[in-house]
């Protein structure tokens, strides 16, 4: 299955598991606004997918349990060094992304539920992060080597713990529903505060620069997440076919331009003025239709071909584990397969719409895979930069009538996407997803995942 959230301000994170996938192909379709006016004209394919799309793939386990228990081990030096970083460094990132999940999305949950079952969703999420730190402190390395990458992973998801608890009192609703659990919460970063300066995990100058201090702790995300992503080496095809697209363009246009010469110098005779006007207005000619020549020749010939190859190299090993291909195309509305239109439906205003597709095939050897995992996590993050410089800054006007009096109210103007993916597995087996994403010019507003059509 696939997922999509909001991710940071105009970014959407599209995460996919793959199970023990041997091969894995994934369609995205997303259909953009036709009051947007969004085509190639105004930024082409590959420029598009460098600016909108990035994506990177981890080795994932449903098992919570397992990178403890290699912890546990590595801890009585029964594991080697490399293989312990691996085991901690994913328990640390499924920490990581587990509490950023949910803490990003209890608020959008509270407005569905009553403040009571708000307040014990909010004391459970408290006990199992805290519980979770407890367990991994248990386990101290005695090697001095581990002993340092262990406190690197301490010190970043205590003050993570920390942020994304500061975060919820800062959003948290007045009321002595919330006043409990939000001492609590202030009891708990206290505490993680001190734990960190008792263990001198911080300079005195990152405690006193919150920059610094962020740069700090986004440099030790990164070193968390190293050892379990997996390499991408991409390599863009299409080269020598651009290349044969030019030759041919030139090729053409020469033919037509000596033709038109000899007929000419047939028309007019000996070199004169006439001749060298008429030879002047050929060249001209062939200036002005040899790019869009060999724009058309490059699109016949690249046509259903992928535009990029990924070699996907294990992190520990430097082995291949697999490649992915990739395709981007922006395609008319009566080129999306039937089964994406129907769920898609076929109103106005979605035949109005621009549809980019992108298409991805994966094809993985688990035999290689890190020892003890067979799932992969592949994160697709969608950038709407480039469609916000084409959305209009006005609000619009809205007039209400209460108690005899007509009220104006500015209402923010909003725009809806709309992403369907298809995902194809080896044995066949197909799954079809549909989400409807609002947003504005400065974030994405609303994530919502629709069941059928409408």
């Amino acid at each position: 299955m696939i997922t999509v959230e909001k991710y940071d301000g105009l970014v959407s994170r599209i995460a996919t598991v793959n199970e023990e996938v041997k091969s894995h192909l994934v369609e995205y379709y997303l259909f953009v606004p036709g009051e947007l006016n969004f085509s190639r004209n105004i930024i082409d394919e590959y420029a598009f997918h460098k600016t909108a799309f990035t994506n990177s793939r981890t080795y994932f386990t449903s098992q919570y349990h397992l990178p403890l228990v290699h912890s546990r081990l590595a801890s009585r030096d029964k594991l080697p060094s490399e293989q312990y970083r691996v085991s901690l460094s994913l328990y640390a990132f499924q920490y990581a992304l587990s509490l950023e999940k949910t803490t990003h999305k209890f608020f959008d949950l509270m407005g569905d539920v009553e403040d009571e079952e708000a307040v014990e969703q909010l004391e459970d999420v408290t006990e199992m992060a805290v519980d979770i730190l407890k367990r991994l402190r248990r386990n101290v390395p005695k090697d001095e080597k581990l002993t340092k990458y262990y406190s690197n992973i301490d010190n970043y998801l205590s003050w993570l713990t920390e942020q994304r608890f500061l975060s919820l009192i800062a959003h948290m609703p007045k009321g002595a529903s919330f006043q409990s659990s939000k001492e609590k919460l202030i009891e708990i970063c206290e505490s993680e505060s001190e734990y960190r300066e008792q263990r001198n995990y911080n300079s005195a100058k990152s405690l006193k620069d919150p920059i610094r201090m962020t740069n700090k702790m986004r440099l030790a995300r990164r070193l968390i997440e190293y050892p379990i992503t997996i390499r991408q080496n991409a390599i863009r095809l299409g080269g020598n076919l651009a290349k044969l697209a030019k030759g041919a363009a030139a090729g053409l246009v020469m033919i037509f331009v000596t033709l038109l010469i000899v007929r000419t110098r047939g028309w007019l005779g000996e070199i004169t003025m006439s001749f060298a006007m008429a030879m002047a207005g050929v060249y001209a000619l062939r200036e002005i239709f040899k790019d869009d020549l060999r724009d058309i020749i490059g699109d016949w010939i690249g046509k259903g071909r992928p535009k990029w190859r990924k070699v996907l190299i294990d992190p520990t090993s430097g082995k291949k584990i697999g490649s992915q291909l990739e395709w981007l195309d922006f395609i008319p509305l009566d080129k999306v397969p039937p089964e994406i239109r129907k769920l898609r439906r076929g109103k106005l205003r979605q035949r109005e719409e621009s549809v980019i597709k992108l298409k991805t095939s994966t094809q993985m050897s688990t035999t290689r895979f890190l020892s003890g995992y067979q799932m992969t996590r592949e994160i697709w993050k969608l950038d709407f930069r480039p469609f916000a410089r084409l959305m209009t800054q006005a609000n619009e006007k809205l007039y209400t009538l209460s108690k005899g009096q007509v009220k104006r109210e500015s209402v923010e103007k909003r725009y809806q996407f709309n992403l369907i993916t298809r995902q194809i597995e080896h044995c066949g087996k197909e799954t079809i997803q549909r989400w409807k994403i609002t947003v504005n010019r400065s974030k994405v507003i609303d994530i919502e995942e629709v069941l059928g059509p409408s």
